[in-house]
């Protein structure tokens, strides 16, 4: 139980940096989708080129915030305003 609450505060703290970097408004639990799959993604991407971090650290919220700017830029590129 205590995981997943950390996963959703790490998660809103890195979507609502990546907002901020990105100029999005969105809410809280927007903000915690785009940080949670944001870190999804950095995460994947940084273990194939090698990058190790835990999620719970500087590094490891730095791939969530860079993963949900790459998300907000891929469905930018879509068409989709965000």
């Amino acid at each position: 139980m205590l995981g997943i609450i950390v996963t959703i505060l790490i998660g809103a703290l890195s979507g609502y940096l990546a907002g901020l970097i990105m100029k999005i408004k969105g809410g809280f639990w927007f903000n915690c989708v785009l940080g949670i799959v944001g870190s999804f993604i950095g995460f994947f991407l940084a273990s194939i080129i090698g990058i190790t971090a835990s999620r719970v650290s500087i590094g490891g919220i730095l791939l969530s915030v860079a993963g949900a700017c790459l998300l907000i830029w891929l469905v930018r590129k879509i068409g989709s305003k965000v």
